[in-house]
C-alpha cells in the first residue's frame, strides 16, 4: 500500500540511542496509561514518538487522537516485520505539554517524532528538541512553521494552488480574479495562489476581497462582479470553504452576472466536504483539487472494517507519516533531512507526496469538477514525481 518511490539516495544506517527503558513492541503498549517516556525496540527498528492530543479540553480532540493513532498503527502493521515501533505521547492539545513530550521522547531514544497536530504545539516541540538532531513530521499544514527540523504533513495551500493553477494554465484559463476574505487565512490563501502562478501563463488580473461577515460579502459582491467583467477574467479563484463565504458567493456572483459557464469557478478548498456543498448551483462545472480518490477510499474501507467507525478526515496523515518513515526504514536509511526530502517521494493513502527542503510538502492531487451535484475526476492524480514536479 505504500513504498519508497524510486531509488533513495544512499544514507547511513539507523543508529539508535541507548536508554534505560523497557523493551516492548508497539502492540504491548497500554495506550491508556502512556503519558510520557518511550520504549526501545529489538532488532534495529525505528522508534517513532507519536504526539497526539489525548487529554485536550477541545471537543473532539480525543477522538481525533485515537483516529491518528489507529491509522499510524495500521501503517506500521502494513510494513510487516519489526521495522517501526510507535510510542504514544499525550499533548493535551497544548504547546507546553507537546514540548515536554518531545523532550521526553528524545530522552527515551526516539529516532523521529510524528505529530503534534496543531501548528503552535508543533513549533513548540520542534524548538524543544532543536539541539537533538531529531526531525519532527507534524500533522499541521501551516507552512509558516516549517523549516529546520520541522516538516508539515498536512495538505498545504501552496500545493493545492500549484496544482490548480497548473491545470488552469493548461486549459487556457489564464486570467484569474482571486476572491478572498480580509482575514489572515484569506491572505495566506491569496498569497499561495499568486505564488502558484510562477512558471505558468496565468495572470492575476484582479482582487475580490471582502470583510468576513454577511454584510461584508453582500456589499463586496457587486464590486467583485465588476472586476471580473472589466478584467476579462476567464477564471474566479475562491479561497473560502463551505463553512465560510462559499455558499453566499456561489449564490450571489451568478446573480450579479458572473456566469459559471463563462468564467470558471475554482476552489482552493474541498467542495465535497460536506457533500451538500456539491449541490450549490453556482459551483456546477467548477473545479477543485483533492487527493487520489482510489487509495483514500481503500483506506476508509479498511479503517471502518478494522475499527468499526469511519476514519476521521485527518487520520490518513498519520498513515502517510508512518509510511514515509517505514519506507526509509525498509531501505536501512536514517531519519535524516536528506533522506526525508529525497525527490522521488513516498506513497501513502492520500497518494504520492514528498517533503521539500524548506519543511513544506508537495502532494499529488486530482482535479475534480462538480457535475450534476457529483464529483467528477477530470484530471487524475499523478502516480509519481517526474523532473520539475510531476
Amino acid at each position: 500500500m505504500f513504498n519508497l518511490l524510486g531509488s533513495a539516495r544512499k544514507g547511513a544506517r539507523i543508529v539508535l540511542a541507548m536508554a534505560a527503558a523497557a523493551v516492548v513492541s508497539a502492540c504491548d503498549i497500554d495506550l491508556s496509561q502512556v503519558s510520557g517516556g518511550g520504549a526501545k525496540s529489538n532488532g534495529g527498528a525505528v522508534e517513532v514518538a507519536l504526539l497526539v492530543p489525548y487529554g485536550s479540553a477541545t471537543p473532539g480532540d480525543d477522538g481525533l487522537a485515537r483516529a491518528l493513532e489507529n491509522a499510524a498503527r495500521m501503517a506500521a502493521a502494513d510494513l510487516g516485520g519489526e521495522k517501526v515501533n510507535i510510542t504514544v505521547y499525550k499533548t493535551a492539545g497544548q504547546a507546553g505539554t507537546a514540548a515536554t513530550a518531545a523532550t521526553n521522547a528524545v530522552a527515551a531514544g526516539a529516532d523521529i517524532i510524528l505529530g503534534p497536530l496543531r501548528s503552535d504545539a508543533a513549533n513548540a516541540a520542534a524548538v524543544a528538541v532543536s539541539g537533538a538532531d531529531i526531525n519532527i513530521i507534524s500533522f499541521s499544514n501551516n507552512t509558516s512553521i516549517a523549516g529546520g527540523n520541522l516538516f508539515v504533513l498536512g495538505n498545504t495551500y501552496d500545493s493545492i494552488a500549484s496544482r490548480l493553477m497548473g491545470y488552469a494554465s493548461a486549459q487556457g484559463r489564464n486570467r484569474v480574479v482571486v476572491v478572498y476574505p480580509n482575514t489572515p487565512v484569506g491572505q495566506i490563501g491569496r498569497s499561495a495562489i499568486v505564488k502558484a502562478t510562477s512558471g505558468t501563463n496565468v495572470q492575476i488580473v484582479g482582487d475580490g476581497s471582502f470583510e468576513f461577515s454577511q454584510e461584508g460579502i453582500v456589499a463586496a459582491v457587486p464590486k467583485i462582479a465588476q472586476t471580473v467583467k472589466e478584467s476579462g477574467a476567464t477564471a474566479l479563484m475562491m479561497t473560502s470553504d463551505s463553512t465560510g463565504a462559499l455558499p453566499l458567493l456561489a449564490q450571489m456572483l451568478p446573480e450579479q452576472g458572473v456566469s459559471p459557464s463563462v468564467t470558471k469557478y475554482i476552489g482552493l478548498t474541498r467542495w465535497d466536504v460536506p457533500a451538500q456543498t456539491l449541490s450549490l448551483a453556482g459551483l456546477q462545472g467548477g473545479w477543485f483539487a483533492l487527493p487520489d480518490p482510489a487509495p483514500v477510499a481503500k483506506f476508509k474501507q479498511r479503517y471502518s472494517a478494522t475499527h468499526g467507525a469511519s476514519a476521521h478526515p485527518l487520520a490518513g496523515l498519520a498513515y502517510d507519516g508512518v509510511a514515509a518513515i517505514g519506507a526509509l526504514a525498509s531501505k536501512k536509511l536514517a531519519m535524516t533531512k536528506g533522506n526525508l526530502t529525497q525527490s522521488s517521494g513516498f506513497k501513502g493513502v492520500n497518494g504520492v507526496f514528498r517533503f521539500k527542503a524548506d519543511g513544506t510538502n508537495q502532494r499529488a492531487m486530482a482535479i475534480a469538477q462538480v457535475t450534476n451535484n457529483q464529483v467528477q475526476i477530470i484530471d487524475p492524480a499523478p502516480k509519481s514525481f517526474g523532473f520539475g514536479g510531476f
